[in-house]
C-alpha cells in the first residue's frame, strides 16, 4: 500500500514540470548512485538502477542495497523506491559477490534488468513492473565468456530487424555478441569492438543511420583523483567497427577522441558511467554519476568494502554536433540552476487519473488498469475510433508519442496534428501488414501512406512506443520498446505543408486495441555550435623556446641534475627516457624547469616520441614540487588483460594532497586519457587561476597534426605556489623523446 500511494502520489504532479535543475539530482534522497541507468515506465514515471552501495550511509544504516531504485516524476526530483535484490532474496549463484552496473530494458512485455557480479558475470533479474517483483533468470553469458575482457559492465541494445545484442567488458576490452530472442542468454560468438586503457561501461545508441558506442576510460573511483570521462565511438554496424571522431578504430592500440563529458574544473571530477534518456521534447540527456570534489569519498564502511567513493546521480543536456553526442555542447559537467528536462506534455496525458477528462472519445473507449501501465485507454469493437486531446499543440513543431498495443484488432495509430478525422497524420502498427505505416490526411483524401516492414517476430500484443517528431515539414517516425535509442523500425518522410499545423494528439484503433501515455510537446531546438575551445592568445617568447643553439637556454633549470645523453642541435632538444621515475613517493627522475608568466597562459610543445615498451613517457609539466604538478604526456602503457599488448596514449595527471586526509598529505596521481597519439605529437596545458575558490585550473590539449585538437578535461588543485613549466622524459630507458619547441602564449 505504501507503494501505490507513493507512485498516486508522485502521478499527482504529473501535469506540472519544474523549470530548473541542480546536480546532483539524487542529492537528499541517496548517498551515493554510481553506475546509473533509467528507463521511462509505463506508468509514466522514470525509474533509475544503480551499483551496490551504502546508499543511507548518512542516515546511520551500515549496510549496502544491492541495486537500489530511485522512481521520479520529472527525472530531477527523485524517492527512494526498493531495490532489486535483499540478502534474503539474493540468488544462491551469487556467492558474497557484490552487484555493480545494471542496465535497464523492456523486451517482451516485461522489464529485464541486466547486472554484473563484482567476481565477474553477468546475471539477469525480471519483472512485470520496474521495481519487481523481480525473478532470478540466471547468468546471461556462457562460462567461460569468449571476450578477453573482465565479464563486467553489460549493456542491451536491440537493432532495427529484432536482433538482440549484448555489449560487455572493462579492464581493457570491450565486446558484443548476439542473444537469443528472448534476450537472456548470449548465443553468438564475442566480437571485440574496442580497447583501451580501463575501458568500461559499453552501451550502444542508434541514431541517423549510425550506432553510437558509448564508454568510459581512465578509472572511475579514486575519489577527487578519478580521471573517468565518457567518449564515444561510431559504426554503420552494431558490431563494427567503431571509429572515433577521428576516424580512429576502436581497436587501434591508442587513446581516444571524441569525449562526450569529462571534468571541467567545476566540482564534479570523474564523470563516467553514462546511461541514455530523451525527454518529451525529444530532447536527449545524459544519465551519470560524478564526484563531488569536496565531498569525495566515504569513511570507513562497518562491515562493507573499504575506500569507497561517492558517485550521485547526474544528468546533463546531451547534445549531437556534427554526428557525434556532448554534453552541454562541450561544456560538461553543469554546476547551478539548469533548465530542465520537458517532462509534462502540452497535450493529452496518461489516463492516471481514471478518467477520459480532457478528450475527445468515439464510441468504445474506456479507461482500464493494470500492475504495470497504471490507468490505460482501451478500445472495443469494430471499425475506426478516434481518441483525442482537447487541448492543441501551440507549435506545428512537435514530439508526439503513444504506448500502443494491438489486441484482437488490426491496428494501433498515433495521431497528431489533428484537426479532425479528415485532417491529420497517422502512425499505425499495422498487423495487418506486420508493418508501421504513416498517412497524412488532408480534406478527407489520403496524400500518401508509407510503409516500414517491422521485425519478424514483433510481438503487436506487448507495449510498444510509437514516437513521431515533426520539424518543419519534416517527420520522423519511430517504434521502440523503451525509448533507450534502439528503434526497431523508423520511418522518415516529408510531409505537405498544409498537414503541418497546430493541432490534438492521440490515438486511434482499427478494431480492440489500447493507448497509454499520449502526448505532445513542442519539439525541441538543437544546439549546433560547440563551446569555445581554448586557444593560443598573444606569443610570449620570453617564456617559450625554439631550441636554435646548441646549449639549453639559461632560462631552463634542472631538478636532480643534467638528465643523461641530453643534447640540443637543428633547433630539437633531444632527451633520451630515464629508468626513473616522478609517482607519489618516488621521485628520481631529473626535471626541466623554466618560470611561467604571471596571469593566465597556455603552453604548447612539438614533441617527436616513439615509445616501445610499457611506461615509457615524455611531455610536458606545469610543476610545484615532486608532489604538486600537473603534466601532459604521450606515454606507453600495457593494457591489463590480452595479448600483453601496449597501448599508447595522451596522458594527462595530477599529483596533489587527497583533501579527505588530516592533515592533508597523502599524495595520489591519477589520469585522464586525452586523444589519439602519433609519433609526433603537439601537447598543450592551460593555466588559469580561479581567484573566487582560490585554485589552480589546468586543461590539456593534444592534435596529432597541430590543427585539429582534442580537448582534455580539467584538473584542479588548491593554489599555493606558482607554477613553473617544465619537460620530462623518463620512467623507463630505450626511447628518445625530441622536443621541437615549447611556446607559451597569454589564455
Amino acid at each position: 500500500m505504501k507503494v501505490l500511494l507513493g507512485i498516486a502520489a508522485l502521478l499527482s504532479g504529473l501535469v506540472t514540470a519544474p523549470a530548473s535543475y541542480d546536480n546532483p539530482v539524487s542529492s537528499g534522497v541517496v548517498d551515493t548512485f554510481p553506475d546509473p541507468t533509467v528507463i521511462h515506465g509505463k506508468d509514466g514515471l522514470w525509474y533509475a538502477y544503480g551499483t551496490q552501495n551504502p546508499v543511507f550511509h548518512s542516515k546511520g544504516e551500515p549496510g549496502e542495497r544491492m541495486l537500489p531504485i530511485l522512481r521520479s516524476k520529472d527525472l530531477v526530483s527523485w524517492e527512494y523506491a526498493g531495490e532489486v535484490f535483499t540478502p534474503q532474496a539474493k540468488p544462491a549463484w551469487h556467492g558474497g559477490a557484490r552487484l555493480w552496473a545494471p542496465d535497464i530494458r523492456y523486451v517482451g512485455g516485461a522489464y529485464h534488468l541486466y547486472y554484473s557480479l563484482a567476481s565477474g558475470g553477468i546475471g539477469l533479474a525480471t519483472a512485470p513492473t520496474p521495481t519487481g517483483p523481480w525473478a532470478d533468470a540466471g547468468k546471461v553469458l556462457a562460462d567461460p565468456a569468449s571476450c578477453p575482457t573482465f565479464d563486467i559492465d553489460q549493456a542491451q541494445f536491440t537493432d532495427v530487424d529484432g536482433t538482440h545484442y549484448l555489449y560487455w567488458g572493462s579492464y581493457d576490452t570491450l565486446c558484443v555478441a548476439k542473444m537469443n530472442a528472448e534476450a537472456t542468454r548470449v548465443e553468438g560468438p564475442a566480437v571485440q569492438v574496442a580497447r583501451g586503457r580501463r575501458m568500461e561501461g559499453g552501451y550502444v545508441v542508434r541514431r541517423d543511420g549510425f550506432y553510437y558506442l558509448f564508454y568510459s576510460d581512465a578509472g572511475c573511483c579514486s575519489g577527487a583523483y578519478s580521471g573517468y570521462q565518457v567518449k564515444a565511438g561510431r559504426s554503420t554496424s552494431p558490431t563494427g567497427p567503431f571509429v572515433d571522431d577521428e576516424g580512429v578504430d576502436l581497436m587501434e592500440l591508442t587513446s581516444k577522441g571524441a569525449i562526450v563529458v569529462g571534468a571541467n574544473g567545476n566540482r564534479w571530477a570523474g564523470p563516467g558511467h553514462s546511461g541514455f534518456q530523451t525527454d518529451l521534447s525529444g530532447q536527449d540527456w545524459l544519465v551519470y554519476h560524478a564526484i563531488s570534489t569536496a565531498d569525495p569519498d566515504f569513511p570507513p564502511i562497518s562491515g562493507g568494502p573499504s575506500g569507497l567513493t561517492k558517485r550521485p546521480l547526474l544528468i546533463d543536456r546531451l547534445d549531437w554536433i556534427d554526428g557525434w553526442p556532448v554534453a552541454r555542447a562541450g561544456a560538461g559537467p553543469s554546476e547551478g540552476a539548469q533548465p530542465a528536462p520537458v517532462t509534462a506534455f502540452e497535450a493529452g496525458g496518461t489516463f492516471k487519473d481514471g478518467s477520459l477528462a480532457g478528450w475527445r472519445a468515439d464510441a468504445g473507449w474506456s479507461i482500464r488498469n493494470d500492475r504495470d501501465a497504471g490507468g490505460y485507454a482501451s478500445r472495443t469493437g469494430t471499425g475506426v475510433a478516434y481518441l483525442t486531446s482537447n487541448a492543441r499543440t501551440r507549435s506545428a513543431d512537435v514530439r508526439a508519442q503513444a504506448d500502443l498495443r494491438v489486441g484482437a484488432g488490426t491496428a494501433a495509430g498515433l495521431t497528431f496534428a489533428h484537426v479532425n478525422g479528415n485532417n491529420h497524420v497517422v502512425a499505425w502498427l499495422d498487423k495487418g501488414r506486420r508493418a508501421l505505416v504513416t498517412d497524412v490526411v488532408i480534406g478527407g483524401t489520403s496524400r500518401g501512406r508509407q510503409v516500414t516492414a517491422l521485425p519478424a517476430g514483433f510481438d503487436f500484443g506487448a507495449w510498444h512506443t510509437v514516437v513521431a517528431e515533426l520539424r518543419g515539414t519534416r517527420l520522423n517516425v519511430q517504434v521502440t520498446s523503451d525509448k533507450l535509442g534502439d528503434p526497431v523500425a523508423e520511418q522518415r518522410r516529408d510531409l505537405p505543408r498544409a498537414a503541418a499545423r497546430p493541432g490534438s494528439v492521440g490515438a486511434v484503433a482499427r478494431g480492440a486495441a489500447d493507448a497509454d501515455n499520449v502526448g505532445a510537446a513542442k519539439l525541441y531546438t538543437p544546439v549546433t555550435q560547440r563551446v569555445p575551445e581554448p586557444e593560443p592568445g598573444e606569443p610570449l617568447p620570453d617564456f617559450s623556446d625554439e631550441f636554435d643553439g646548441t646549449t639549453i637556454g639559461a632560462a631552463w633549470r634542472w631538478v636532480r641534475g643534467t638528465a643523461p645523453g641530453v643534447s640540443v642541435a637543428g633547433g630539437t632538444l633531444t632527451w633520451p627516457t630515464q629508468n626513473a621515475e616522478l609517482h607519489q613517493a618516488t621521485n628520481t627522475a631529473s626535471v626541466l624547469l623554466r618560470d611561467a608568466p604571471d596571469g593566465d597562459y597556455m603552453v604548447e610543445a612539438k614533441l617527436d616520441f616513439a615509445p616501445t615498451q610499457g611506461n615509457q613517457q615524455a611531455g610536458i609539466l606545469l610543476y610545484e614540487n615532486d608532489d604538486r604538478y600537473f603534466k601532459m604526456a604521450h606515454s606507453a602503457i600495457p593494457l591489463a588483460r590480452g595479448d600483453g599488448a601496449v597501448l599508447k596514449v595522451s596522458e594527462f595527471a595530477k599529483e596533489g594532497e587527497r583533501p579527505t586526509t588530516t592533515p592533508p598529505t597523502a599524495v595520489f596521481n591519477a589520469p585522464m586519457f586525452g586523444g589519439p597519439t602519433a609519433r609526433t605529437m603537439w601537447l598543450r596545458l592551460s593555466y588559469h587561476h580561479d581567484a573566487a575558490e582560490n585554485e589552480t585550473e589546468v586543461r590539456a590539449a593534444t592534435s596529432r597534426d597541430g590543427k585539429r585538437w582534442v580537448h582534455n578535461g580539467v584538473w584542479t588543485l588548491p593554489a599555493r605556489d606558482k607554477l613553473k613549466i617544465g619537460l620530462f622524459s623518463m620512467n623507463r630507458a630505450g626511447a628518445v623523446a625530441t622536443f621541437d619547441y615549447v611556446r607559451t602564449y597569454r589564455d
